[in-house]
């Protein structure tokens, strides 16, 4: 249930392990959910989405206090910790699951991240146009439960070692003043 202070922000930006790992260190998201959005199947499974033939992405329910973050926040860590100039494709994760799309839940959502979008490609930010689609949210369909909270669950892993830790890292040296 979610409370006076409390928004849901569902974001999709390549595997959501990498994601998720992120998201959950930052001061005000109360709940990180990895999970599906945006394709046909109602209820997909994990291994149905990797086939790419779902039409859904992986993709975070952020659940987050809007008194200690915003949501203009939530988009500067989400773009600055994918590459948001490729289309269908994070690293060597390939394929429409690994997309980048904000899925938006109200008209302030699809205002501010419209408007972000924006600047980011009039500042020629990343020196390539955002490729990140806009949409209305559709049904979010929460991940096996074996993926939540991957990382933590997994440090030793060497996809988590080589791919993830790095993301951290770069996200904790850039954005200390949101971590928790």
């Amino acid at each position: 249930m979610i409370t006076e202070n409390q928004e849901t922000a569902i974001l999709a930006n390549g595997c959501f392990w990498c994601t998720e790992a992120i998201f959950q260190k930052i001061r005000g998201v109360e709940k990180v959910v990895p999970g599906f959005i945006g394709g046909t199947l109602e209820n997909p499974s994990y291994k149905e989405v990797c086939t790419g033939t779902t039409g859904h992405a992986e993709a975070l329910q952020i659940i987050y206090n809007s008194n200690e973050v915003s949501y203009r926040q939530l988009l500067e860590v989400f773009f600055a910790t994918h590459n948001p100039t490729t289309l269908n494709r994070q690293g060597n994760d390939i394929g429409t699951q690994y997309r980048s799309e904000i899925f938006y839940t109200n008209e302030d959502q699809k205002t501010q991240a419209k408007r972000f979008i924006s600047i980011l490609n009039d500042q020629n930010f990343f020196g390539k146009p955002v490729v990140t689609q806009l949409s209305e949210a559709t049904a979010f369909y929460p991940a096996e439960a074996e993926h939540y909270d991957y990382f933590n669950k997994h440090p030793e892993n060497s996809y988590c070692a080589a791919v993830i830790a790095p993301k951290i890292d770069k996200f904790q040296t850039f954005f200390k003043e949101y971590l928790r």
